[in-house]
């Protein structure tokens, strides 16, 4: 099979490293709309060609690895592709882009939501490990012809993916609340601790707890930028349970009640159990 990637960055350039590999995969092509991404996928060995988009129509499975505003937009561009060229998305929010489907494309179109990724990007941050051992979420995916789902199914499997089914509108709900809402406290945070601290002092206190909660806050503002408007509803009702959650500690901090400070700590901590 004839792959393209659209988007060279760092999902869609892991992605080509790890195709280039896949005996499934005769070749794999690249397409980004910054020519020094597509350069530096080229030199890099994320992918074998670069295609341009009137050469699309050859491939057998399209993946579209671009910030979500873009994937709307790419999509619209994408309504004469062959019936039996499967359209894989990969963004990181759902209910938009489904919405947003041409009607031409609707049964060879799979939804994924690929639940890997670094707080860097471009090219240059892809690595052929991204993807092994996380997981996949595949939304609305029995809409799609068999064709496109088995095809779905067996790409993410042969990258050592484990593949979860979900509607869209549960998915933007939950992804709100356990992958969106951690980027708008980390973003915060960041954002706090600048405005308040010069940088001598974050530079010598930021030690290994600050440093990890702000990780995240590194991550490209192209892209959350489009999942926040994107999620908009979902992630400020999220934002709006979370503020009940530091109301009730500081509620405890002013009572000075350090049993139930215990107690809710322990409480936090069964997440152990969990991840």
């Amino acid at each position: 099979m004839k792959v393209a990637i659209i988007g060279l960055g760092l999902m869609g350039g892991s992605l080509g490293l790890c195709l280039r590999e896949n005996k499934l995969i005769s070749s794999v092509y690249g397409l980004d709309l910054d020519a020094q991404n597509a350069k530096d996928a080229l030199e890099l060995g994320l992918i074998h060609e670069l295609i341009c988009y009137d050469k699309l129509s050859n491939c057998d499975i399209i993946f579209i690895a671009t910030p979500v505003n873009a994937i709307v937009e790419i999509l619209q561009n994408l309504k004469k592709m062959p019936k039996t060229t499967t359209i894989i998305e990969l963004g990181s929010t759902k209910r938009k882009i489904v919405e947003s489907l041409p009607s031409s494309l609707v049964k060879q179109t799979i939804f994924a939501h690929p639940m890997a990724g670094t707080e860097n990007s471009g090219p240059k941050a892809a690595f052929k490990e991204l993807y092994k051992d996380a997981v996949c979420v595949l939304c609305d995916s029995e809409v799609a012809d068999d064709l496109h789902q088995k095809r779905a199914v067996e790409i993410f499997s042969h990258l050592g993916m484990r593949i979860v089914f979900m509607d869209s509108t549960s998915h933007d709900h939950h992804t709100a609340i356990i992958s969106h809402l951690p980027h708008a406290i980390s973003f915060s945070l960041a954002n706090y601790v600048m405005r308040e601290e010069d940088r001598r002092n974050i530079a010598y206190l930021g030690g290994p707890s600050f440093k990890g909660m702000c990780r995240i806050a590194k991550s490209s503002p192209l892209m959350w930028g489009g999942i926040f408007t994107q999620n908009k509803e979902n992630i400020l009702a999220s934002i709006e349970h979370f503020q009940e959650e530091l109301e009730n500690c500081k509620k405890m901090l002013k009572n000075c009640d350090e049993n139930e400070l215990k107690k809710w700590m322990e409480k936090a901590n069964h997440l152990r159990e969990i991840l």
